[in-house]
């Protein structure tokens, strides 16, 4: 069961994977603990940050560039400005606190790793036909894009300005 452990931890790519998952992990864990808004913010562009790095692991460079700029880049700042832009009241509500809740979740995460764990050491994993790390990422992703997906790449930018021109109006609703 223990097996490839050892391998595992003779590389310096897999320190790197271990590093950015915990990263991410953490990220995710103290966004959801954290209770001031400007630092759950934080927490999610730590958590997008350490994605990016784990796509550069796996080789997908364009993704990760993707995923700083786009995530950790505007979706941050636009939840900053959002936060800067609504009222919050000063008093900060308390919840009663229930002591068995962390027990519980922590015992779930153990329960949840131990079965996760369990399942990836005993995969076996076939293999498939590899990407040449030599070719340009994001030249192939281009040609995909406009050759063989043009037609849902456009329906995506047509239900995305949708949305925008739907989210400009119901803000203007509340506005009146």
């Amino acid at each position: 069961m223990f097996s490839g452990i050892g391998d595992f931890l003779s590389s310096g790519s897999s320190w790197a994977f271990f590093i950015f998952a915990l990263l991410a992990i953490g990220g995710a864990i103290f966004m959801i603990s954290f209770t001031k808004v400007v630092h759950m913010v934080v927490s999610v562009a730590l958590t997008f940050i350490s994605l990016a790095g784990l796509y550069i692991i796996l080789e997908a460079e364009f993704v990760a560039f993707v995923q700083v700029l786009i995530y950790a880049g505007a979706i941050s700042i636009l939840m900053i400005f959002g936060i800067m832009m609504t009222k919050h009241r000063q008093g900060e509500e308390t919840e009663p606190r229930r002591p068995w809740h962390e027990g519980l979740a922590i015992l779930g995460s153990l329960g949840l790793f131990g079965v996760l764990f369990y399942a990836i050491q005993k995969t076996n994993f076939v293999a498939t036909k590899t990407f040449d790390a030599g070719k340009d990422n994001t030249l192939e992703i281009g040609k995909l894009l406009y050759n063989e997906h043009v037609i849902p790449f456009e329906i995506m930018s047509v239900l995305l300005t949708v949305a925008f021109i739907g989210a400009i109006v119901i803000a203007k609703r509340e506005e009146d």
